[in-house]
């Protein structure tokens, strides 16, 4: 084999021997020099017909997709980017745009969490389906309906959304097999960068799962399709017409697309979906073990032989995965049979089969190798289930400066055992310059304001309201399973 400095030192000369090789060929050869002539100049033809195929294929394929993808239009509450010492999230008015895929002809919509997020106002934007021969006349004389949107649920922590519109009969587009997707298939992004609406942009899977953040379980697909804030929410397609993914996010150091764009998997989708049609939200499903993946240095710091897996860093007091047996540092190998090596890959085992109770896992303990079988259940005290339950359009109480949640059973059940039963739970604050400062956090409970007891977010309001300016007033808040007082005064 050739070395790399003797290549880079003799690669003109090479070229030239070759150079001189080929016209003592062609000279000695003119008959066949002739036919070769011949050949390359059928070469362009066929070159032109396979890339004009190749357009009317992307042509078709847009047609089919643009009318089922919808500009999403919001106005409401946002994250506002000054936070606060605790590390609590504020949020403020705010208005964005973003991109969403019909995917039932009813006017079930998949969008991000993110695009929706505090939103209390959402509208979304149809695309006329393309008429005529002249798509640029069609599009200059013809404007997408919009319609009034309501998030019919969403999931903060898979970051998607699904809202519903009134209509019948829309376009629509299937969601594809996350299975089957492959590294290198090529694939479109549909979406509204910078409010664009309806643009589409074509690119490669450039990995077929991704963990960006190894602290959290999230998986995405990495593709280098371009998608520039706007994609969001917007569908990633296959060249069958599947919806694989949905846009989420970028790499990026100028602010635009740079090649690496990540869309969560189709698989999750219909995850997501399917859940909050049925439930109204997103049950969480968990076996009550702190997990972690195996690295080799891990294992080794931990006089493991094992170099793959995914190791039990703790066990939740009384959770199943204690019921069951199951102990710190042992080290998960598969799950129903199938291999183990990533906690993403065990968390979207648990998501993919949401119709078992339990799961059974291959577990190395030193070196046994033990097949134990743990339930899976809903995690309780979970705070990210208060916010999806809470509506910013008729909970946000602004001078207060939270969004509220009214302490029903479904709700109690989220929170553990509380001290005293009902009030009014913090589900969100929110940045308002108006706002008193109550001193209140999220996951609060309100039971008493002034002295009148609080039943409900409506109750809370008004006792709240009927406050007049400069008088003082104290709350007994549930913080953390512990009673205490708040107090403010109002401006």
């Amino acid at each position: 084999m050739l070395s790399a400095s003797w290549k880079a030192q003799n690669v003109p000369g090479l070229l030239t021997s070759l150079a001189i090789l080929f016209l003592t060929a062609s000279a000695m050869f003119p008959s066949l020099s002739r036919a070769q002539a011949s050949a390359s100049s059928a070469i362009p033809e066929r070159r032109t017909e396979t890339a004009q195929e190749l357009s009317r294929n992307f042509e078709s394929l847009a047609k089919q997709v643009s009318p089922a993808v919808v500009k999403v239009i919001v106005a409401g509450y946002g994250t506002v980017e000054e936070g606060d010492s605790s590390g609590a999230v504020a949020v403020g008015r705010a208005r964005g745009i973003g991109a969403g895929i019909i995917v039932d002809p009813d006017g079930y919509i998949i969008t991000n969490y993110h695009v929706v997020k505090g939103a209390d106002r959402v509208r979304v934007q149809m695309t006329p389906a393309p008429g005529g021969d002249s798509q640029a006349y069609s599009q200059l004389t013809a404007r997408g309906r919009v319609f009034p949107a309501h998030v019919l649920g969403y999931s903060k922590q898979l970051d998607l959304a699904v809202l519903k519109v009134e209509g019948t009969g829309l376009p629509m587009i299937p969601i594809g097999r996350y299975t089957k997707l492959q590294k290198g298939q090529i694939v479109l992004a549909f979406g509204s960068p910078e409010g664009l609406e309806n643009s589409v942009t074509f690119g490669l899977v450039s990995s077929v799962l991704r963990q960006p953040d190894p602290n959290n379980p999230a998986i995405y697909i990495q593709t280098d399709a371009a998608i520039n804030p706007g994609n969001s929410g917007g569908p990633l397609i296959d060249l069958d017409g599947n919806m694989v993914g949905i846009n989420t996010f970028i790499y990026t150091k100028s602010g635009g697309s740079e090649g690496i764009g990540f869309a969560i998997p189709g698989g999750v989708a219909r995850y997501v979906y399917e859940q909050i049609r049925k439930y109204g939200r997103v049950r969480r499903r968990t076996i009550g073990a702190d997990l972690q993946t195996l690295t080799p240095e891990l294992a080794q710091g931990l006089n493991m032989k094992l170099e793959e897996g995914v190791i039990v860093s703790d066990v939740t007091p009384d959770s199943t995965a204690e019921r069951a047996g199951l102990s710190i540092q042992d080290v998960i190998v598969s799950v129903d049979g199938a291999p183990m090596n990533s906690v993403p890959l065990f968390e979207l085992s648990l998501y993919m089969n949401d119709t078992a109770n339990f799961v059974t896992l291959g577990v190395m303990r030193g070196d046994s190798k033990l097949e134990i079988k743990v339930p899976v259940y809903e995690p309780a005290n979970d705070p990210e289930h208060l916010s999806e339950l809470a509506d910013p359009k008729k909970d946000l109480i602004p001078r207060l400066g939270i969004i509220g949640l009214t302490v029903n059973a479904d709700v109690e059940s989220l929170l553990g055992s509380p001290r005293i039963q009902g009030g009014v739970v913090v589900a969100a604050l929110v940045a308002d310059e108006l706002a008193v400062d109550s001193g209140l956090a999220e996951g609060d409970i309100i039971h008493t304001l002034k002295g009148v007891p609080i039943t409900s977010v409506a109750n809370l309001r008004d006792v709240f309201n009927a406050l007049k300016p400069g008088e003082a007033a104290s709350m007994q808040v549930e913080r953390a399973g512990k009673l205490t007082y708040l107090s403010f005064e109002m401006d």
